[in-house]
């Protein structure tokens, strides 16, 4: 029989051994899955209404995103395997299938409120729009890597070829219409050349450029217009351009700084459309309150913060291509973390942008888990070169 003062002596041990190296980033992944469980939490609490008026199931949502995060969970643990300059080679393949699928959406895809986005698979709808997003930022990585002194030379050379490959997807995006992923394309592939270290003057010009081109097609569509003068003054008419954003903003209201509890929400019996999809964060504001917005908000930018780190280090240690991807990744999802929480909020005119990791969506949710996936290859990578030079984990990442 060991003695109390053994076993504290074993725990005390314990304690004080030092963790051994590990070849990933374990804070990633548990912000990752935490995020997943908040979304899938959330997405049953907010479909519940729905759920039982269209299927007479409580829980059939919440059956379908499980399934989605288990399919994600399972094509993470593929995209893993692959060696980053596996997809700096394919990314002219995976660029192309883009392409193809935006050709086959507009010609045979699935409509819904009018936009024709969405190509049945039978298990889910494939949103060819989320695989373009990634599809153009691992090509612009391998870009930047193979063009580095082209973009930032004084000539206009090393943009236009980006350019037009984002104008060429950004045509077909539009016919779908789907100008939100047009717009989060835009200003992630501005960073990554910012990045780059393309020219100040250049840059500037090509910003002034794409926001006039955004004004110029909001302006063109009455629907968009009718978005933004209702953004501006949702009030002047709550039952009709207005009712979406009103019933978010009474949302954010009902929920104070603690919210009404989990499951308590009233304006997701169908008083806020879209409540589980693009609407979730707003039914999370009335529910869990100022401090449960907080909470998911760190989660969401401290994994924004892990992809500048890892970008960082690739950077350090000559990965250019990990380095690129990464911050591209990070930069997309904080931008469409700010473009769903400002719509919601009433800060910026509504579009149909998911939060990442949370909202309910198979595509959505399958393409940012692989881009966290991929996160996690690029610091896998850097972690093994530290370790075959001889340097202590500990003091590099930790």
């Amino acid at each position: 029989m060991r003695s109390v003062r053994e076993i504290n002596q074993n725990i005390w041990q314990w304690l004080n051994r030092s963790t051994p190296d590990t070849l990933f980033d374990r804070q990633l992944v548990w912000i990752a899955l935490g995020l997943m469980l908040t979304g899938l939490v959330m997405v049953t609490s907010a479909s519940f209404p729905i759920s039982s008026r269209l299927t007479d199931q409580p829980f059939h949502f919440m059956f379908r995103h499980a399934t989605f995060l288990l399919l994600a969970l399972g094509v993470a643990s593929v995209i893993l395997q692959v060696p980053m300059k596996r997809w700096m080679q394919y990314s002219y393949y995976l660029l192309a299938l883009s392409f193809v699928l935006l050709v086959i959406v507009l010609a045979a895809g699935k409509s819904v409120n009018g936009a024709s986005r969405w190509i049945p698979l039978g298990l889910f709808n494939l949103q060819p729009a989320e695989v373009a997003k990634l599809s153009l930022f691992i090509f612009m990585a391998g870009y930047l890597v193979r063009k580095q002194d082209e973009v930032r030379a004084t000539f206009f050379g090393g943009f236009a070829k980006p350019i037009m490959v984002f104008g060429a997807l950004a045509v077909l995006l539009l016919g779908q219409p789907d100008l939100g992923t047009v717009v989060v394309m835009l200003v992630t592939l501005f960073g990554m050349l910012f990045i780059a270290g393309a020219k100040l003057t250049q840059f500037i010009a090509l910003m002034v450029a794409g926001i006039a081109a955004v004004i110029g097609l909001i302006a063109l569509e009455p629907y968009r217009i009718r978005r933004v003068t209702s953004f501006w003054e949702p009030w002047n008419d709550p039952f009709g351009s207005g009712y979406q954003l009103t019933q978010s903003l009474m949302a954010f209201g009902r929920g104070d700084w603690m919210g009404q509890g989990l499951g308590n929400s009233i304006q997701k019996l169908e008083y806020l459309p879209e409540a589980h999809t693009d609407f979730v964060f707003a039914v999370l504001a009335e529910e869990l309150g100022f401090v449960g917005v907080t909470l998911v908000l760190m989660l969401i930018f401290s994994l924004v913060l892990k992809a500048v780190f890892i970008g960082k280090r690739s950077f350090e240690a000559n990965q250019q291509f990990g380095g690129y991807l990464a911050f591209g990744i990070g930069i997309w999802f904080a931008f469409q973390t700010l473009v769903n929480v400002g719509a919601a909020a009433g800060l910026v005119p509504t579009k149909g942008l998911t939060l990442p990791l949370i909202s309910y969506g198979g595509s959505s949710l399958i393409v940012m888990t692989t881009a966290v996936s991929m996160l996690l290859r690029i610091d896998h990578e850097y972690r093994l070169e530290r370790l075959e030079h001889g340097d202590d984990l500990d003091d590099q990442i930790e």
